[in-house]
């Protein structure tokens, strides 16, 4: 049982749990409709319950919705359903930073500055099923709000399920992707010619730089060393990969283990042997 403490519209509310001090965000069809300050509810199955306590990033939550408009949580809140349902489980804490992004965003496409992201096809690619996901963003604020928002801003939001899926925050994602970005334009400019994104090779090198700077952060390690075959086998592939290796513990500060060398080869030398087809 709940004690209604603030009605944000019909569709949200925020409550006391009985017998406690902790303040919740309840969001569900109807459940702000008509009530009252003090008044007792049990919400049903359907609503969605988020404590403001558990939001560290800008101080508690409470404070956090004073500027974020209802709707905006209820489009993150669908985002986030969605993410579950696609993954299992997510943080929920979340949602408050998400709505935030969103709110701004609609802010600045109101005033007409809409935002460049110069590594949106990098998430779409890095990020399929999070970019997926947060594509429902579009239907959603078209509805509420009248104003369709671009793929840059979806790719923001896409961020934001990663990070909700995953123990990372925005700003690592943000990190990973750029830092691939740089190592694909490294490569390319090795090779002398721009890496055709619709290929098999290109994805998965793109997926292959991803997971082995998700490596260097969580200090993780490789157990095969294919170094001493691919050198003798693809020399200028190894080369490619031991420079994209050097800019990468540049890139993060950190010294990436060598027997990352053999694997990025790999994957150039597909790039390489598809290019040449």
């Amino acid at each position: 049982m709940y004690r209604v403490t603030k009605s944000l519209n019909h569709n949200a509310l925020l409550a006391l749990k009985e017998n406690s001090s902790r303040e919740y965000l309840i969001l569900g069809k109807g459940i702000g409709f008509g009530k009252k300050v003090n008044e007792r509810i049990e919400p049903d199955e359907s609503c969605s319950i988020y404590s403001l306590q558990s939001a560290e990033e800008k101080g508690t939550g409470r404070k956090q919705l004073s500027g974020i408009a209802p709707q905006y949580l209820e489009v993150a809140n669908a985002i986030l359903h969605e993410a579950e349902k696609e993954f299992g489980k997510v943080d929920k804490s979340i949602l408050f930073p998400m709505a935030d992004h969103i709110a701004f965003a609609m802010k600045r496409m109101r005033s007409g500055q809409g935002i460049s992201n110069p590594l949106t096809q990098d998430i779409q690619v890095l990020f399929y099923k999070e970019y997926r996901i947060a594509q429902l963003s579009k239907e959603l604020l078209k509805a509420t709000d009248g104003i369709e928002i671009d793929d840059h801003e979806i790719g923001y939001i896409a961020l934001h399920v990663h990070s909700a899926i995953c123990d990372e925050k925005v700003s690592g994602a943000m990190q990973i992707a750029t830092a691939v970005r740089e190592c694909i334009t490294l490569i390319e400019k090795e090779i002398g010619k721009t890496i055709d994104v619709q290929t098999l090779s290109y994805n998965r090198l793109m997926n292959h730089i991803k997971y082995m700077a998700a490596r260097i952060l969580n200090k993780e390690a490789l157990k095969v060393n294919m170094n001493r075959y691919m050198e003798h086998q693809f020399p200028r592939s190894f080369g490619i990969a031991a420079t994209v290796c050097d800019h990468l513990s540049e890139y993060f500060h950190e010294q990436l283990p060598e027997i990352e060398i053999g694997y990025l080869a790999m994957h150039i030398e597909r790039v390489l042997a598809e290019e040449a087809e």
